[in-house]
């Protein structure tokens, strides 16, 4: 039977540089790593994925808070896997990718299953890889960057940005903030920030703002126009209609 070996860890605060007979994969659910290879750092977070394949020298050193799962696979036991050679193929080179909204809940959803129920790793590792393999086969060549390329996002830090906009969603938020914030000039910030997420800088300040107004509206007793300024609506018509627009339900029907 093949068998794998799935770990979830906190990569400590401390540099470590080495190399290993099996392939890995490394995916965060929270905190951050930074990672080396080949000549390419990259951050692996909740957004940030790696792939290592056997005898690739690498360098780390994770946060010291961080949640990561740390997938180690024999080279030997790809081969037995039903598909083996699909997955066998995400290990053809080093590689940094995106993680979708849906590849991360699923992360997290086995990160917590693997926990729980520590025996059934090896099963959990073969959905997890099943999973990847579909998505990177899916997906088109700019969300996956080839180590001695350079990724046109590699500058954008998602997890950063969000903190920073949902310590100001009730205020004015101006590509130009955004754009200082990764130290890149507006224009390309825009073009590679809707590279990255598919979705132009301000429609996605809009949609966390909504998604926000929602947890709010179902969680709370505040008055609609109160959530509406608190998300930085300017009153509650445009707020409701927004809301209607978004999630096709109005907000005193979805609380």
């Amino acid at each position: 039977m093949t068998r794998f070996e799935l770990q979830s860890r906190n990569l400590a605060s401390e540099h470590v540089a080495h190399s290993h007979d099996f392939h890995q994969l490394i995916l965060a659910t929270s905190g951050v790593t930074e990672l080396a290879m080949e000549g390419q750092r990259e951050r692996v977070t909740a957004r940030r994925g790696c792939l290592i394949p056997s005898s690739r020298h690498h360098e780390y050193e994770g946060d010291g808070s961080n949640r990561t799962l740390v997938l180690d696979i024999p080279t030997a036991q790809l081969a037995s896997l039903e598909k083996g050679d699909d997955i066998e193929r995400l290990f053809d080179k080093p590689r940094f990718f995106t993680i979708p909204p849906a590849l991360n809940q699923l992360t997290h959803a086995l990160a917590n299953q693997l926990e729980q129920c520590p025996g059934l790793q090896n099963e959990i590792a073969i959905l997890l890889l099943r999973a990847l393999t579909m998505y990177l086969q899916d997906e088109p060549a700019s969300t996956v960057t080839q180590l001695g390329t350079r990724c046109v996002s590699e500058r954008l830090d998602l997890e950063r940005l969000d903190v920073w906009l949902d310590q100001h969603l009730a205020d004015d938020i101006r590509v130009e903030q955004l754009a200082g914030l990764c130290a890149l000039s507006p224009g390309h910030f825009h073009a590679c920030f809707r590279e990255l997420t598919g979705v132009t800088p301000l429609a996605y300040v809009q949609r966390r703002r909504l998604e926000h107004a929602r947890t709010l509206a179902r969680h709370s007793a505040l008055s609609l126009g109160h959530i509406a300024m608190l998300v930085g609506f300017r009153d509650q018509g445009s707020f409701s209609r927004a809301y209607r627009r978004h999630f096709d339900i109005a907000p005193s029907s979805d609380r």
